[in-house]
């Protein structure tokens, strides 16, 4: 009887074990993947330049915005060029000289000391930052590349195994249980 009793007690604990795993797994994967869902971009802050508005090893949840509404002290996340993707302050607005409807933004960082050496142009203003995660990008940039996506598929398999292989075992005591009573 203090077997069967130790045995349901260990089953307890490695569901509850197993369950807050998959619990973080799933909470994790809405933050990165699920933000999508609600219109939000995420990005990982890389370096300090908006420190300590923004860490880095951050995630920065990224809302679309009309540049129309970009003023002085709105942090912006643009494309610096194709392969560059930055989140700085505006510090001033600059109306084209030919065109007033196109505008650009003079940017800095916040823990930098001057600013920016070019103009935003505003089709490459992605949006403005709502809120931030301190240290998932950490995370989010090591499940991303190799080997980390690789480790992160293999948590993954591990983590179902681990959930639904003791069922199967738990399964087959069962059956055999049974056959012993019949016979």
């Amino acid at each position: 009887m203090k077997e069967k009793t130790k045995v349901s007690a260990g089953k307890k604990i490695w569901n509850a074990i197993t369950t807050v795993l998959v619990v973080l797994v799933v909470i994790v994967a809405l933050l990165l993947v699920g933000a999508r869902v609600v219109g939000l971009q995420v990005f990982t802050i890389l370096s300090g330049s908006m420190e300590p508005t923004y860490h880095t090893g951050s995630i920065i949840y990224v809302k679309e915005i009309d540049p129309a509404e970009i003023e002085a002290g709105t942090p912006i996340t643009f494309m610096l060029n194709e392969d560059t993707i930055a989140t700085h302050r505006v510090v001033e607005v600059v109306p084209d000289e030919d065109d007033p409807s196109v505008l650009r933004f003079r940017t800095k960082g916040d823990a930098n000391d001057s600013v920016d050496g070019n103009l935003v142009h505003y089709k490459n203003v992605i949006g403005t930052p709502v809120f931030t995660i301190p240290y998932l990008g950490y995370v989010a940039s090591f499940v991303q590349n190799p080997p980390g996506m690789y480790y992160a598929i293999a948590f993954g398999v591990v983590l179902l195994a681990l959930v639904f292989v003791p069922g199967l075992f738990d399964d087959k005591k069962k059956e055999k249980a049974e056959a012993s009573k019949d016979a």
